[in-house]
Parts: structure tokens; sequence; C-alpha cells
């Protein structure tokens, strides 16, 4: 399979055009991934935008790839939204990085109330900018034509201010209806996935009283690293994506 690496944009760029990759993302690309004169290269812009072609200069400066196939990737809809409750660790990296892998279109950070890690500040800044890197590489290995956005953290009654427009699902182990009964309806589906110790009473309340659903995701309580992913490959089939 090419390797497939991302460039800032490329409307308007056409078969037969040489595509430029340059500072990190040469460096990866010659460096860690020893990409080669001559190899087939896919290059895409995180926007739809999908580009074939072959290696025809390689250094770790500058990568020069020569376009043979040009195709545009509609975006999915509805789309599938992952709010993924801040956590100790890098538990809540490692769910944000298996969602790319599997499809998600967008990720939420959710201050929660029973989160332990904390983003305020320079913190919230920062912690956005990496899950955006960890997204972007997820991205690039799962040879993705869209580039999920991260979205800035929320508290949970901007979060229930989704319910009015969106279809809401809370995973909670204690919900009477199951994922995997869900019939799609058009609305983009957000699924919201609790901190280490749970949803609370009061965000249950609150979020339900917005609109929200509470759906069971199976007999087992996943961790808040696996429930989301997991989650997603369950809509996955149910959308017709899988």
């Amino acid at each position: 399979m090419a390797l497939h690496f991302l460039v800032e944009s490329s409307t308007d760029t056409r078969v037969g055009d040489l595509v430029s990759l340059t500072g990190a993302e040469a460096k990866h690309a010659a460096v860690v991934r020893r990409l080669r004169v001559g190899e087939a290269v896919t290059v895409g812009d995180g926007a739809g935008v999908w580009l074939e072609g072959t290696a025809e200069e390689v250094s770790p400066t500058r990568v020069d790839v020569r376009v043979s196939e040009r195709t545009e990737q509609a975006a999915l809809r509805p789309r599938v939204v992952l709010v993924q409750a801040l956590a100790k660790g890098d538990r809540d990296e490692l769910a944000v990085q298996a969602a790319c892998e599997l499809g998600v279109d967008e990720i939420v950070p959710w201050q929660a109330a029973r989160s332990v890690s904390r983003w305020e500040g320079p913190k919230a800044v920062k912690g956005r900018e990496r899950w955006a890197t960890i997204v972007r590489e997820a991205a690039k290995q799962a040879h993705r034509a869209w580039l999920p956005e991260v979205a800035a953290p929320v508290t949970t009654k901007q979060l229930a201010q989704r319910a009015a427009s969106d279809r809401v699902l809370l995973l909670d182990p204690t919900a009477p209806a199951k994922l995997s009964e869900i019939v799609p309806d058009g609305r983009d589906l957000v699924l919201v996935v609790g901190p280490e110790g749970g949803i609370s009473d009061e965000e249950l309340r609150l979020l339900t009283d917005a609109g929200a659903e509470r759906v069971l995701l199976g007999d087992t309580v996943l961790r808040t690293s696996t429930a989301g992913p997991a989650a997603i490959a369950v809509l996955s089939v149910a959308l017709g994506r899988w």
C-alpha cells in the first residue's frame, strides 16, 4: 500500500502537477518512513482531495510528488461525533487515536464532573493541540481523505445544547436500550463517553432533559479509552459504512 501524507491545501492541484511536502512532513517521509524515489505515494489535504502519484525527489527538507490521479471524496453524512471526557494518563488520547482510525468525524473534549484531568487556561490550548496532532497522525495511518476536527473543550451545559439539533447518545452501563438497536434518523450521531468514574447523576439528568438518549454498549463495563471506539464500530455498521 502506498504511503499517505498530508499537505495544507491541494485545491488547485491537477494531474501532472508536482506536490511538495516540506517541513516536518518531508522529514517524516524521508527519514522515518524511508520513502524512496519512484515509490507510489498518496497525498491528501484533509478536506476530501485525494491525490495519487510517484515520488520524484526525496530529501529531509523536501519531497516532490508527481500527481497521476486526482479524486475528491464527499464528506460522509450523517456525521459521527465522539465527545470524550478528559481522563487521567493517556487514556483519553488512546480513545482519540482509535476513534480517528475507525472513522470518527469530529472529536470534542469534555470537562466532565468526574474528570481527574483538568484543562484550564493555557493547558486547554495545549491539550487541544495535542489531540489535533494525534488525530493528524492517526488519519495518515488510516489513509483518511477527511481529517476529523478537534473542537474546543465543552462543559456539560454546552454539550446539552447539541441535543437541540444532533442525536446525543450517552454511553451508560445502566441504560435500558442497546446502542446496536439505534436506527439512524439523519441527524448527526454524538457519542458521549464519561471519565473513569462515569457520568454523574446530575450530568445524566441535565443531558437527558435536553433530549439525549442513554444507550447500553454491552454486558461489560469498558474503559473510557475503549468505549468510544467500540461504539463507533457499532454505528459504522448501522450507517452502512462497514
